[in-house]
């Protein structure tokens, strides 16, 4: 499955925040976007996922066209958003949280078994299903998050900021979860305050700067680029 996005510009109000850009995410790799706070970052994966109306531009998956759509619909035909601070639903229990994922699908012999695999990437949410999401760890909650995306079965998973907040070990087990998921075959976008996980993980990788994309190429390649390097790795 091949998603592009198109000269794609959105705004709030008068404030353009994205200004034409254009990017691929391919079924089975990760794609990486990143660029500093305000650079339109996760306003792009809002627009993707059908959240924020775009003012011109277009969304194609295999060359279809489907820019209009709202976000229940973007989640039937694939694109799943994991939002930047998790929002799970903090009175229900992890269970029930992961069942709502499968909402479009709940009468899919198959969510038994994804529910399984869901336990298999995190086993603490199987230790912990019977508990209230909002007493996990902030860890916990990020699992949970990625977990529920998962239950509806996505095509392209749309992830914005996964690492925010957390210790660096947990953020090196979600890394190592992302890889698994994209060698299941699920395309991965994504949005990532830590420019070096996402850009050695990535296959390929985009650089945003308000609203523009600026460069891009393979993340191991942005790695070694002097323009990423000083920006964006500290160095």
């Amino acid at each position: 499955m091949h998603l592009r996005v198109e000269n794609l510009r959105v705004g709030y109000g008068k404030i353009e925040v994205l200004k034409g850009i254009t990017l691929e995410v391919i079924q089975g790799r990760i794609t990486a976007l990143v660029g500093a706070n305000g650079a339109g970052k996760s306003t792009t994966l809002m627009a993707i996922s059908g959240i924020l109306p775009m003012e011109a531009g277009r969304i194609s998956l295999d060359g279809n066209i489907f820019d209009r759509f709202s976000s229940d619909e973007m989640v039937s035909k694939g694109i799943v958003q994991v939002p930047e601070g998790r929002r799970v639903f903090r009175r229900l229990t992890v269970l029930e949280n992961l069942q709502m994922g499968a909402f479009l699908r709940r009468k899919d012999r198959t969510v038994k078994e994804d529910m399984e695999w869901v336990f298999q990437l995190f086993p603490i949410l199987s230790e912990r299903k019977g508990q209230e999401a909002g007493t996990l760890s902030g860890g916990e909650q990020q699992m949970l998050a990625i977990g529920r995306a998962l239950m509806a079965r996505p095509k392209i998973l749309l992830l914005d900021e996964p690492s925010l907040g957390l210790a660096p070990l947990v953020v090196e087990k979600i890394f190592a979860v992302l890889l698994r998921i994209q060698s299941e075959g699920v395309g991965i976008l994504l949005v990532e305050q830590n420019a070096r996980w996402a850009l050695e993980v990535s296959s390929w990788a985009y650089v945003i700067e308000t609203g523009k994309i600026v460069l891009e190429g393979k993340g191991r390649e942005l790695l070694t680029n002097d323009q990423v390097r000083s920006a964006y790795l500290g160095e």
